[in-house]
């Protein structure tokens, strides 16, 4: 598929026009913030989650029994509670915490969700959400982890790839310079997963290269669609299994 000024177009019809190949921010701006759907549905779903932590731990930070039997936590993983590594990444720890990670949701959503679709944008986000839990498991499974940072950095990993796709540079974006001053954090500052951030966004950036704009033919949309959607289900077994390698039958 080639870009032309509408999109993508197959090689034989984009000869037919003239063509405009768009750079930075151009291919991927704010023009359909009234189609995001699954973005705003899950910054809902986050925001709900932090009332209720709230609410059960009477507090304003994340305590109680919600975020105790819903964080990433990688001896309740391997002992069954697997449903962990998807409730953690709708918990978090303070006000500042949600405010920061559902803002760059919403950056990304509203960049990405146009482009894709709101199926494709959420398998895009179920994958990067499993990644991240895979590198928890990985790097730090007796530390409990929850946030949905992992899920966004999948988001940024996978928006490089497309812009790369269609002959832009991230650079002049912005977002590879987002991503880095991330990644600066994330192992600078205590207390950030470390495997979580870099987990989720390897997956996305993966998931960026299979998964198909909205302008896709339909036939090889879907079959993308459904690649996309097995990843997602194997990167959560994977992420039980390593759980359970890591932790080991004695704990």
């Amino acid at each position: 598929m080639v870009q032309a000024q509408v999109g993508f177009q197959c090689p034989e019809c984009a000869h037919v026009h003239s063509q405009q190949v768009l750079h930075g921010r151009a291919a991927f701006s704010s023009r359909g913030v009234t189609d995001i759907v699954v973005g705003k549905a899950l910054i809902g779903l986050n925001v709900v989650a932090y009332v209720l932590t709230v609410l059960t731990g009477r507090s304003t930070t994340a305590t109680g029994w919600l975020v105790s039997d819903g964080v990433v936590y990688g001896p309740a993983v391997a002992h069954g509670e697997w449903w962990r590594l998807v409730s953690g990444a709708f918990l978090h720890a303070s006000p500042l915490h949600l405010l920061m990670n559902m803002f760059l949701l919403y950056l990304l959503a509203r960049e990405l969700e146009p482009v894709l679709g709101h199926l494709r944008f959420g398998l895009l986000y179920g994958v990067s959400l499993f990644g991240g839990a895979v590198g928890v498991m990985v790097v730090s499974p007796m530390d409990p982890t929850l946030g949905a940072s992992g899920a966004i950095f999948g988001l940024m990993g996978a928006m490089v790839v497309l812009q790369l796709r269609a002959h832009q540079n991230p650079w002049s974006s912005g977002i590879a310079g987002l991503i880095l001053i991330n990644l600066v954090l994330t192992f600078a500052v205590p207390g950030i997963s470390v495997g979580g951030h870099v987990g989720g966004l390897l997956a996305g950036a993966l998931a960026g290269l299979v998964v198909a704009p909205r302008q896709v033919p339909a036939q090889e949309a879907w079959m993308r669609d459904g690649f996309l959607a097995v990843v997602a289900v194997l990167l959560g077994v994977l992420a039980v299994l390593v759980a359970g390698a890591a932790v080991g039958p004695g704990i």
